[in-house]
């Protein structure tokens, strides 16, 4: 018995959506929004790439425990990404460009599968459909990505205020620091200009308790003579 003509679009439509499955696990990035390829599974490790929604993966390995799986790249690049952002088939804009290849080839070469354009049409909607829904949900996303970047900046804006100020108040101990040795060596200076001075009052005082007897007593002797 000859395949009949919805078996053979059956077939066809199986190999689109599931080519390769028989190698190792494919996953698609999901059609949301972009993720990032990180060299490690966790959020502290750094990013290698940003992949773009639809893009095709392999599965190297999944970890539970962290949420992430190990794959790799088209382009032979390897890394960690959310286990949640990945989808088990082609992500609905490809999907959606490969049914709309078939409908215009077949439409086309004039085929008369009513049938399988019927079913084409069909999933194309459906595709539609799914598009203005996530064109909507990322949006929204885009819009909480926004509020995250501004409040990201206004922290970092707090957190560089922060450190110029302790910077100004370092330099402002440093200079309280200056003054008070300062003061100490100003004060120690007067100290000894007070002790210095004392002590030349002294001299003075001792040299004229000396010097002026002795002017008293010349005195008396040129009185006594006459």
């Amino acid at each position: 018995m000859k395949p009949t003509i919805n078996g053979i679009a059956a077939s066809l439509l199986s190999a689109l959506l599931f080519a390769g499955a028989a190698g190792a696990e494919s996953a698609w990035v999901s059609d949301e929004f972009e993720i990032t390829l990180r060299s490690g599974p966790s959020t502290s490790n750094a990013i290698e790439l940003m992949l773009k929604s639809g893009t095709e993966l392999e599965v190297l390995e999944r970890d539970a425990d962290t949420g992430y799986s190990r794959v790799r790249t088209g382009g032979g690049t390897e890394g960690w990404v959310l286990t949640r952002y990945l989808m088990n088939e082609p992500a609905a804009r490809e999907q959606l460009a490969k049914l709309t290849s078939q409908l215009t080839n077949e439409a086309s070469r004039g085929s008369s599968l009513n049938s399988q354009l019927g079913a084409i049409r069909s999933e194309y909607d459906t595709a539609t459909k799914r598009i203005e829904t996530l064109e909507r949900e990322k949006s929204d996303l885009e819009e909480e990505l926004g509020e995250i970047k501004r409040t990201s900046a206004n922290v970092l804006a707090i957190n560089n205020q922060n450190k110029q100020l302790r910077e100004q108040l370092a330099a402002e101990e440093i200079r309280v620091a200056t003054l008070e040795q300062e003061n100490r060596e100003l004060t120690s200076q007067t100290t000894r200009y007070w002790f210095m001075s004392g002590a030349l009052v002294l001299v003075v005082g001792m040299v004229l308790g000396l010097w002026l007897p002795r002017i008293r007593w010349q005195r008396r002797s040129r009185y006594d003579r006459f």
